[in-house]
């Protein structure tokens, strides 16, 4: 079976909303998970170095299919004790700066950056405002456009607003079929427009989350099928149909000149969404 697919191929008869309950499914596989099945030798890398660590996000360097990488993304937990360890799977600036210290890192010793987006959004307590967290994101937005190596991003699960923004700008960007990637929640969308979050079915489908419609957009890249039913119904598929599409993606970037992907990866962030880049 092929890893990807175009939008036509996609299973139009499950509904928005349906995918956004699937790409929230608690025994979907996470970022972890993927490490395990996709890598060697990961040594994780904690702390932003100005503040703390966040758990809400997992870095570190590792290889993938022998080459020397980046690994970056949203840690949700499974359990109860751990969704409280990793707050549910959404960062604090410290998480973005960690992160960009990564990355950073990365380019610095010539290392191509593979991210892991899944996330409900960017953390909106109190104290993340009080750190800086739009300025956090922000910079990573900046640096990632301009970041020499190349950078491959992988939406698994949700793809949250700033907050999956802040790991997701890259040269080529995949999508599960079952993923969803929006500015806001169905639930949150339907509690602006309509005062009422029961509404959320009708605002999936307004939204165009679905990797169908973004890959009509131009925001994604390739589509990846799940397994039958989704992707926690079988980890160790999943990861291989993921892995198949990374590399290949890996693969194709890696062929173009440094200062020519640069170019190619600003214009596909400047004009996300208008369909140039279909």
């Amino acid at each position: 079976m092929d890893a990807s697919m175009s939008d036509e191929s996609a299973n139009s008869s499950v509904s928005a909303f349906e995918r956004v309950q699937l790409a929230r499914h608690p025994e979907r596989p996470y970022t972890i998970d993927y490490i395990e099945y996709l890598f060697e030798d990961f040594v994780e890398l904690k702390g932003d170095r100005r503040f703390a660590d966040d758990p809400a996000l997992v870095c570190g360097m590792a290889l993938f299919h022998g080459r020397p990488v980046a690994v970056i993304g949203h840690q949700k937990g499974r359990d109860i004790k751990q969704r409280r360890h990793r707050n549910f799977g959404m960062p604090k600036p410290e998480g973005y700066r960690k992160a960009l210290r990564v990355m950073n890192t990365a380019e610095k010793f010539d290392r191509a950056v593979i991210t892991f987006v899944d996330t409900p959004g960017a953390y909106p307590g109190i104290d993340a405002e009080e750190r800086g967290q739009a300025e956090a994101i922000a910079v990573n937005l900046l640096v990632m456009s301009r970041l020499k190596v190349p950078i491959v991003v992988a939406i698994i699960g949700e793809g949250g607003s700033g907050g999956a923004l802040g790991i997701g700008v890259g040269d080529k960007t995949i999508m599960f079929e079952n993923a969803v990637y929006s500015v806001i929640s169905p639930e949150g969308c339907a509690a602006i427009l309509w005062k009422d979050s029961s509404k959320a079915s009708q605002s999936a489908e307004s939204l165009r989350l679905t990797a169908r419609d973004l890959y009509r957009l131009g925001v994604v890249d390739v589509v990846v099928r799940e397994p039958s039913e989704g992707s926690h119904t079988s980890h160790q598929e999943s990861a291989r149909l993921l892995d198949e599409s990374i590399l290949n993606a890996l693969n194709e970037v890696s062929k173009i000149p440094s200062a020519e992907r640069i170019a190619q990866r600003y214009q596909k962030l400047r004009h996300m969404g208008d369909g140039k880049f279909l």
